[in-house]
């Protein structure tokens, strides 16, 4: 018999966003509980290695950093695309959400005092750590910043920051149910009040009610099929869950993050800290191709840039031939057996395991692969979902979006500790000030419709196709047509073959019909999910006639921030056939539009002054559905503090609005 049940506060996902969250909850008094397809520790967070961002400045390449510049940056990074205002909460933030996973329990890598050997811009440098800072957490460079910002447990840090965070879950008493899924949002059209959600060891359905919703399930990546280093877990429920609503937006849908070094051809995650730490990429002819198309960054330019460069040397024909395709090669032979074993481990390891391979003998092949999701739920800055009350999102499943349409690395693993802690906050206040009314009506409404959903996949019979191999055909539509490289025609292709392929999910047959434990069950209710984004994604890159950061389109080059300086949103719900599409401004602007500093410059520029734009602003994030937050809207900007931090960088006149 179906159950309905009750709870303060229900956390739809187990990684580091989810626990950060329902740690703040639980600390204030309210039951909490969470569901996750897998135990916690086994969440996608996991697999993050390189490190975190926060502007420490604890060793000699981080003198005087300062969140100014971490701001400066990732407003950079984003091509113009982020809300700024989150920008710099996340970057005043992130310090504080770093020391206190120190607290917590992670083991950071700390500042040796004296001689220290580094690699360079392709050169052998020492450099003498002070005495004052040994013991301090200690920083690596990674791409696009401007200082050495990221902070990191050798090449595990997620692993470090994951198993730390759910000691506190623990502790705190948290009501953790792993091996369960979400199936649907409740709600009445105002107020998200839980989700109907399936035991995957039983296949039972029942209705978790709660005063607030918050869902961390993390990205889609999944939708690319093999061409992703994200986990197979990663298909991108909660964006769905979120979707199916037809009330709630997801927003820049069209950024997606390739990462430069996914370990070819299986595609797994070899970290920035590599080329942080100083390894090289080189094509065929053994040339360090970076040096002369990115002078300035050269192997840590944004990840955008230096994936486009690494495809664009295969297609040149500089690739090295593989029977799975043509791949580059990632060199870190010269930083020697001992770092590599000790401050690129997980790196070591994966070579070992994977290939048979030792970096510091061998060279590594790579090849970009799908990475990251810039879009997902539309959330104000408290992480509450646009639209629907009571529902909230954070880390990668959100569009918060201190990320706009390219994300530096290392900033969004800070942004799960940042965002979990703000919207856990966020959601202990809101949980304190409300009552729990149960709408038993309306969560029978939707058990019911889940039950009938899930009958008709167990009760089809006949021949029909095979879920799998419609996953299969999905990813390689995602990875060829809506892939680094776009095109109008590619665009309008993926498009009608994805319309083809939605209606092929409905007329799939499942081989095994067991309702309980049945993976291939569980896969088919999310394969609708997966394709209705596929489509969201690929119509949302068509409509944009620019390129800016991840979203590249071949036919039209220029950044333009004349007609496109905004956020893409999307609706659709189960019942309607066709997604519908609005646009809001990015949100206040304090960095103007200018040059990134790396990658091309192609752009054109504003209709309107910084104060035109910014004057339309409120109305227009509003307008499409944005709730009321804490603080008043652009209370946490520092207008003009860029500027400082531009001259303290030596980076005055590089191009933010000059």
């Amino acid at each position: 018999m179906s159950r309905i049940e009750s709870t303060d506060v229900l956390v739809i996902g187990g990684g580091l966003a989810g626990e950060r969250c329902a740690m703040e909850a639980a600390a204030a008094g309210h039951e909490v509980t969470i569901i996750s397809l897998v135990p916690p520790r086994r969440s996608h967070s996991c697999a993050a290695q390189g490190g975190m961002q926060a502007a420490l400045g604890n060793c000699v390449k981080a003198a005087g950093d300062s969140p100014d510049m971490h701001f400066l940056d990732t407003v950079r990074g984003s091509d113009w695309g982020a809300d700024q205002e989150v920008v710099r909460i996340f970057a005043d933030n992130a310090p504080i959400a770093v020391r206190e996973l120190a607290h917590f329990g992670v083991p950071w890598t700390r500042v040796r005092p004296g001689p220290n050997q580094y690699h360079i811009k392709g050169q052998h440098v020492v450099i003498d750590e002070p005495e004052e800072k040994r013991g301090l957490i200690m920083h690596r460079d990674f791409g696009g910043t401007a200082k050495w910002r990221a902070c990191y447990a050798a090449a595990g840090t997620g692993h470090a920051a994951l198993y730390a965070v759910d000691g506190e879950v623990v502790r705190l008493g948290v009501n953790v149910r792993d091996r369960m899924e979400a199936l649907s949002l409740v709600h009445d059209g105002e107020r998200c009040s839980g989700a109907v959600v399936r035991c995957l060891r039983t296949g039972k359905l029942s209705v978790i009610l709660a005063k607030c919703t918050v869902i961390a399930t993390g990205g889609y990546g999944r939708i690319y099929g093999q061409y992703t280093t994200n986990a197979t877990i990663n298909e991108g429920t909660g964006a769905s869950l979120a979707l199916d609503t037809g009330l709630v937006p997801l927003g820049n849908m069209e950024a997606i993050q390739f990462h430069p070094t996914g370990l070819w051809p299986s595609g797994i995650l070899v970290t920035e800290g590599c080329r942080g730490d100083g390894g090289y990429l080189l094509n065929n002819a053994m040339e360090r191709f970076m040096v002369e198309l990115e002078p300035a960054k050269q192997e840590l330019a944004s990840r955008d840039v230096v994936s486009r460069h690494m495809i664009q040397q295969v297609l040149d024909g500089k690739g090295v031939d593989h029977p799975a395709g043509p791949h580059l090669w990632l060199d870190l032979r010269h930083l020697g057996e001992e770092h590599l074993t000790t401050k690129l481990r997980e790196v070591y390891e994966i070579c070992r395991d994977f290939l048979g391979i030792k970096p510091w003998e061998d060279l590594i092949p790579v090849r970009p692969s799908q990475h990251y999701s810039m879009g997902g739920i539309r959330v104000n800055k408290d992480g509450e979902a646009y639209n629907l009350a009571g529902l909230y999102a954070a880390g990668e499943a959100a569009c918060w979006d201190m990320h706009g349409f390219n994300r530096l690395g290392g900033n969004s693993l800070a942004e799960t500790i940042v965002a979990g802690r703000i919207v856990g906050i966020t959601v202990a206040e809101h949980a304190a000030g409300l009552e729990l009314d149960l709408p038993i009506a309306v969560a029978r409404e939707f058990l019911e419709r889940e039950q009938r959903r899930l009958d008709g996949w167990l009760e089809r019979a006949g021949e029909g196709p095979s879920v799998y191999k419609l996953r299969d055909a999905l990813g390689e539509i995602m990875m060829n047509k809506v892939g680094i490289f776009r095109s109008g025609e590619e665009l309008e292709e993926a498009v009608t073959e994805l319309v083809r392929l939605e209606d092929q999910v409905d007329a799939a047959v499942l081989s095994s019909k067991a309702p309980g434990p049945n993976p291939e069950l569980s896969f088919a209710l999310r394969l609708k999910g997966m394709v209705r984004l596929g489509l969201v994604t690929a119509r949302g890159a068509l409509a944009r006639t620019e390129s800016r950061g991840a979203h590249c389109r071949t036919d039209c080059p220029e950044r333009d921030d004349a007609n496109w300086l905004n956020r893409t949103l999307v609706r659709w719900s189960r019942d309607e056939d066709e997604p519908r599409f609005d646009y809001e401004p990015v949100g206040l602007l304090d960095l103007p539009p200018g040059d990134r500093g790396y990658g091309q410059a192609q752009r054109v520029e504003m209709k309107e002054t910084l104060e035109e734009y910014n004057a339309g602003v409120p109305e227009g994030q509003r307008s499409h559905g944005m709730l009321p937050t804490r603080q008043p809207l652009g209370s946490a900007l520092r207008p003009g503090a860029w500027r400082d931090a531009e001259e303290r960088a030596g980076l005055t006149g590089s191009g933010a609005g000059h």
